[in-house]
């Protein structure tokens, strides 16, 4: 579980599909870019940030997952979607995620920014991505930490 219940979603934007498996809670980028302000363009595609130096779209809502639908569904109650499928992304609002490299050594106030697997981190630990954020809190003993998301 990478995302936790509480969250305030301000800005979400549902025009990106994303054609790999991911936990919700890591940050994306665009692979591909669509055209137009169109909502079902197949060529806005999203994907897991594999470089710092990436432009960040926002973070995953949604567990992307690659089942064979011939024998079992998607479970919706886990907001799931399957791989190929579109995708929500939180660009500006509040979120509870453990998806956090160094989480040992993030304090509440410090700036975040996303290390090359899509985690977010602390400023201190990746001085070439853009900053997505900041922490509200310090990790609990789960990995937990609440942060404040703001891409425009």
């Amino acid at each position: 579980m990478a995302l936790r219940p509480d969250r305030q979603e301000i800005v979400t934007d549902i025009s990106f599909f994303m054609n790999e498996t991911a936990e919700r809670g890591v940050l994306v980028v665009e692979n591909t870019q669509g055209s137009g302000a169109a909502m079902d363009d197949s060529s806005a595609v999203a994907k897991i940030a594999d470089s710092t130096s990436d432009e960040p779209l926002g973070v995953l809502l949604n567990d992307v997952v690659d089942l064979d639908l011939t024998r079992q569904h998607i479970n919706y109650a886990k907001d799931e979607v399957q791989k190929g499928g579109k995708v929500a992304i939180l660009r500006i609002g509040t979120i509870v995620t453990d998806q956090i490299s160094g989480s040992a050594s993030i304090l509440a106030g410090e700036q975040a920014h996303f290390a090359a697997d899509g985690r977010l981190c602390p400023a201190s630990a990746s001085s070439t991505s853009d900053q997505v954020g900041r922490f509200l809190s310090k990790a609990d003993t789960d990995g937990f930490a609440k942060v404040s998301i703001n891409i425009t």
